[in-house]
């Protein structure tokens, strides 16, 4: 079983992490930030990936620190867990609709931090969740898991649903990209041998 566990605590945070990338999609969530909470079990379920997350921040002040240190934490989970990637199929994509809304996501655990993320919102807020917040839970993600990560919002009229699109397709690209390849034998997925 590919696991693990982290604790972030800072003077804005304070974060456990676990993880199960070999889950059934099990979840229990509470960050304090409930839309934030809603789009990681679009993660678990669609990711089937196993999730414990739990945040105590500073959301007094807002939600920016929460999303973003669950993004970071997330992330140090994911890269602790794929070891050395031994045997990882390394890429994953996806392409996911809800309605109207159609967004691509490709990722590959390359060792390489890079966000390229095209999602143009259509309102600022989804309830009372602001949507640049997306974006930064993402780029906390790729700067700890050591990922590259190209999302695309190509449609969308509504702005839960883009969002939606957008967790539900990380969550099947990270379960492609994390299967073990049985063809593999255990190899690295790189001619340099190490990623």
């Amino acid at each position: 079983m590919r696991t693990a566990e982290i604790t972030r605590n800072t003077n804005e945070t304070r974060i456990r992490v676990a993880i199960n990338i070999d889950g059934t999609g099990r979840q229990t969530i509470n960050t304090g930030v409930p839309f934030l909470d809603h789009m990681l079990d679009q993660i678990a379920r669609h990711g089937l990936i196993d999730l414990d997350i739990h945040c105590d921040g500073d959301t007094y002040i807002d939600d920016h620190h929460t999303v973003e240190d669950v993004g970071i934490a997330l992330g140090q989970a994911f890269a602790k867990a794929v070891g050395n990637k031994a045997g990882l199929r390394r890429y994953g994509h996806s392409y996911v609709p809800l309605d109207e809304a159609l967004t691509r996501v490709v990722i590959d655990f390359s060792g390489r931090p890079g966000l390229f993320y095209n999602v143009p919102f259509t309102r600022a807020m989804i309830g009372r969740f602001d949507v640049d917040l997306a974006r930064e839970f993402f780029q906390g993600f790729v700067n700890h898991a050591l990922v590259t990560l190209h999302i695309d919002n190509l449609k969308g009229e509504n702005a839960h649903h883009q969002c939606e699109t957008v967790f539900k397709a990380f969550g099947r690209a990270l379960r492609a990209a994390t299967e073990v390849d049985p063809r593999a034998e255990g190899t690295v997925p790189s001619t340099k041998g190490v990623l």
